[in-house]
């Protein structure tokens, strides 16, 4: 059995463990990156870290740190509530207004995880305060993250362009936008509607309070709450200012999401260590070491050429169509637990001996690998489903984690060959 072989059974094996034993999957993600990368890869020590996530490790707890510090001083309820007044208190609206904020930043330019690490932890505290499914509004948030990622000026988008220009091939800006905006849109419409989101009709602030106000003890703690979440105290104040700041370092100086997060989560807790002092035991570690150690082990797949052994050999096929197809599943898969944008950019150039014969349209085939690759990212191995994990509040973690595996797998699962059907067969391009 060859080496590549191995590395994927043993990525099976993770899994078959993980979920039958309940045991981190990251942990086991490690050692199996350790007996791989020593016996089977022929990696010392260092070759196997070379995989370790560094950045998305300082960006889920420098994330998660300051959202726990704006959770424990009320900011989060005072955005929620924000929020609620922005659509004139119908809740059933606030899952598309975080759809729609985060589309809005990725398509002037945010990367994708930035604009979730921003919106997620606001939308998850505000499901967690209503009732909503937390499914629903983490799938929406990373479906609007997507939606607006290809746009002529976004950073998905021109990566994309470039490599498209950079191999010679035919493309088309718009097409490759749009595909990816009505993909999501309706992948989010479909979520929408099966976890509850009709449910939420009829819902809002005055309607809730009226059914509460039967009962005079639940209506006089909520109304407290609620007036204590409409004041801006100056803790809160300084943790909006310190929200806006990391908003502006992302988008306009393309500073790190994770190190400009710690940063602010420091100054914070310099000036109200009482309200700070909790905050980091409530980063999520557990998510922090499933995702690095699953990352680590990707990185030692990457390292001994399994991703391009994978790659190669749809490369061989001799039907167009169907190496179209299997390249499509092979950028949803990896890119579940991998970055995206670095598949989309081996995967691509893997195309072009297809492209070249003129079977398959250029236009068509780019649009379905880059949506392929893309809207997976609701799989809790991906930045965007780990952001996604980590901020949800007062949620049964493992519950939810598997939640999304099952919501991402299906994903992988049914888009590839949709995309395929609607852009790859009938030759656009």
């Amino acid at each position: 059995m060859s080496a590549e072989l191995i590395s994927i059974l043993v990525l099976v094996v993770v899994f078959v463990i993980a979920t039958t034993r309940s045991i981190n999957m990251g942990a086991l993600a490690f050692a199996a990156a350790f007996g791989v990368g020593e016996l089977v890869a022929d990696l010392d020590a260092d070759g196997i870290f070379a995989g370790f996530p560094g950045d998305l490790f300082v960006v889920l707890v420098g994330v998660t740190y300051l959202f726990a510090i704006a959770r424990a001083n009320g900011t989060t309820d005072w955005l929620v509530h924000a929020a609620i007044r922005l659509v004139r208190g119908r809740i059933m609206l606030i899952p598309w207004v975080m759809f729609a904020i985060t589309g809005a930043l990725t398509a002037i330019g945010a990367v994708s995880p930035a604009a979730v690490a921003i919106v997620a932890p606001i939308a998850l505290s505000f499901a967690a305060r209503y009732g909503i499914s937390p499914l629903l509004m983490g799938a929406l948030v990373v479906h609007g993250a997507q939606a607006g990622g290809f746009s002529p000026i976004s950073i998905y988008g021109s990566i994309v362009n470039g490599v498209v220009e950079r191999e010679n091939l035919p493309g088309n800006e718009l097409v490759l936008f749009f595909a990816s905006l009505v993909v999501n849109l309706i992948i989010a419409s479909v979520v929408f509607v099966l976890f509850g989101g009709l449910k939420l009709k009829g819902r809002d602030l005055a309607t809730e309070a009226r059914a509460e106000g039967k009962d005079g003890a639940a209506k006089d703690g909520d109304g407290a709450l609620a007036a204590d979440s409409a004041q801006l105290s100056p803790a809160r104040i300084a943790t909006l200012t310190a929200l806006a700041a990391l908003v502006v370092a992302v988008l306009v100086f393309d500073l790190d999401a994770g190190l400009s997060s710690i940063t602010l989560a420091v100054v914070l807790s310099t000036f109200w260590p009482d309200a700070s002092r909790r905050a980091v035991s409530e980063v999520a570690w557990p998510t922090v070491l499933l995702i690095c150690g699953v990352l680590t082990y990707v990185g030692v797949l990457e390292e001994m050429g399994t991703i391009d052994y994978a790659g190669n050999a749809v490369g061989d096929i001799g039907v167009p169509l169907l190496a179209a197809v299997l390249l499509c599943y092979i950028a949803a898969i990896i890119s579940a637990f991998a970055s995206s944008v670095g598949i989309m950019g081996a995967l691509i150039p893997l195309a072009v001996p297809f492209l070249a014969q003129g079977e398959i349209g250029a236009v068509g085939m780019i649009a379905a690998l880059a949506v392929s690759a893309t809207v997976v990212d609701v799989s809790p191995f991906s930045t965007n489903g780990a952001l996604v994990l980590a901020a949800a509040p007062d949620v049964d973690r493992e519950r939810f984690f598997r939640q999304l595996m099952v919501y991402g797998g299906i994903v992988v699962a049914v888009v590839p060959a949709a995309v395929w059907l609607a852009l790859v067969v009938p030759g656009f391009g």
